[in-house]
């Protein structure tokens, strides 16, 4: 047999590629220890190569590997302390390394996969234990989105059973969850059929949580009206200011319809294993499902989202299928039973070495230092006559906050351009919200790198910046 060259084979250049790639990861790590003066913008020479057309022909590995490098560091990276806009991942070393590994095995885990299935039966079961939540069994996801899908398609089996062979055949569904839950719970809706028209925005207290008697209240004029609940959905940690929902007293209303309660933890539900925070999650344990994104404020790097579930046949339920191609061993069920995806990378490596490496403990003491962090930047606030923050203090780590200068005729616009001027100016990076139809300054601490040090630039910076109503905003 003649022989073939292997063009796809990084051949004699293994080494040098993989020493070029973990000098630049090694540098990279130690640049998120401390913050950079200003963040580096892509150089017209990089816009121009990103415009280049399809190679025909193949580059030296290391060219391509320094080009990706000064990509991604004329990015905005989340793991950097002053990273203060979106609620997002940290960059975890080990959970780095642990995505090195898994890619470069790139086992599936879509059936059973051997060991790397029962690790993840294991991370499952840690995840479990660490927030709190009686799970029975669980699965790995891409994010936030996909599993509150996962979950509210299990809901919607278990109040229409056989919805997922018949249809709605004639039901009217509905889903319950705060004016302030996330936009994920409409597109599930959107996704499932039940149609976002029937997702009941459900009135918020004075901290922003969601109100049990409106809740109950909702649901007996839909009962009344023939609809068909679904599932109420509390949202611990909402995107726009960190607010719980009081799940114990939700949970009360669901056992008293009959209704699926979901909780989606995504951004806040870790915090339920820090002391100083659990008793805002008490009920947790009355929930049917949980939504957890480890690639939030658990700080690995994305994507590594999971859907916990007290009734391990409830997902199987909504997505097992009898296929010969699929084997089923051992009396367990495989992970294409159970979830919407078929190919899944193996995404519970890096929470289980995070776990491994570094201890549950590690993880608390990290999470409750970003809410310390939060409650010292509400305090330090309340010192600055410049600014003002929302009423009630902090439940997690968001601390929305404004500028208000004497004399200014448009509050909102000063700060949406205050908050543009500190994009630009690059030494923190901050993201604007929304809320009762102001504009606000929007910091959320989800990092273990921040500092103290950090907290105080983000208000000296939104100080100097803001100062003074001129210009800015004209």
């Amino acid at each position: 047999m003649d022989y073939v060259e292997n063009k796809l084979s990084l051949g004699e250049q293994r080494e040098a590629a993989l020493a070029r790639t973990a000098q630049h990861v090694l540098t990279a790590w130690k640049e998120f220890d401390a913050a950079r003066d200003h963040e580096s913008l892509p150089s017209e020479a990089l816009h121009q190569f990103l415009t280049t057309p399809l190679p025909r022909d193949g580059s030296d590995v290391l060219d391509v590997i320094d080009r990706a490098v000064a990509v991604l560091d004329s990015s905005l990276a989340q793991s950097r302390p002053r990273y203060f806009a979106f609620i997002g991942s940290a960059g975890l070393e080990v959970g780095a390394l642990a995505d090195l590994l898994a890619h470069s095995y790139d086992t599936n885990l879509a059936v059973d996969a051997r060991a790397a299935t029962e690790l993840e039966w294991q991370a499952v079961s840690w995840l479990a234990q660490f927030i709190g939540f009686p799970a029975q069994t669980g699965t790995f996801t891409s994010g936030g989105t996909i599993s509150n899908i996962t979950a509210l398609a299990s809901a919607r089996e278990a109040a229409i059973p056989g919805v997922r062979e018949h249809g709605l055949d004639g039901r009217r569904p509905t889903l319950y969850c705060s004016v302030e839950a996330h936009y994920s719970i409409t597109r599930a809706a959107e996704v499932l059929g039940i149609g976002s028209a029937n997702v009941r925005a459900v009135a918020i207290d004075a901290q922003r949580r969601m109100r049990a008697d409106a809740l109950r209240e909702q649901l007996r004029r839909d009962l009344t009206d023939r609809y068909t609940p679904v599932a109420i959905v509390a949202t611990t940690g909402t995107t726009l200011t960190g607010a719980i929902d009081p799940i114990g007293q939700l949970a009360d209303v669901a056992e008293e319809f009959g209704v699926w309660l979901h909780v989606d933890g995504a951004y806040g539900v870790p915090a339920a294993a820090v002391a100083s925070r659990a008793q805002l999650f008490d009920g947790l344990d009355r929930a049917h499902s949980v939504t957890v994104d480890c690639h939030k404020w658990m700080f690995v790097p994305k994507a590594c989202s999971a859907v916990l579930v007290r009734d391990g046949a409830s997902l199987a339920k909504a997505f097992a299928h009898e296929e010969a191609y699929m084997p089923h061993a051992g009396g367990h069920y495989n992970a294409v039973d159970i979830t919407l995806e078929y190919s899944r990378p193996f995404r519970a490596l890096k929470l289980w070495m995070l776990f491994s490496t570094h201890g549950a403990d590690a993880v608390r003491e990290a999470i409750e230092r970003n809410c310390l962090q939060a409650q010292m930047l509400f305090d330090w606030v309340q010192q600055r006559p410049l600014f003002e923050t929302l009423r009630s203090r902090p439940q997690l780590s968001i601390v929305p906050f404004r500028a208000v200068v004497e004399g200014c005729p448009n509050i909102n616009d000063h700060n949406d351009a205050l908050c543009s001027a500190i994009q630009r100016d690059g030494r923190i990076y901050l993201s604007p919200a929304t809320i009762d139809g102001g504009v606000w300054l929007r910091p959320c601490f989800t990092n273990f790198r921040t500092t103290s040090d950090d907290v105080a630039a983000l208000l000296d910076v939104a100080e100097e910046l803001g100062g003074v109503c001129r210009i800015l905003h004209q």
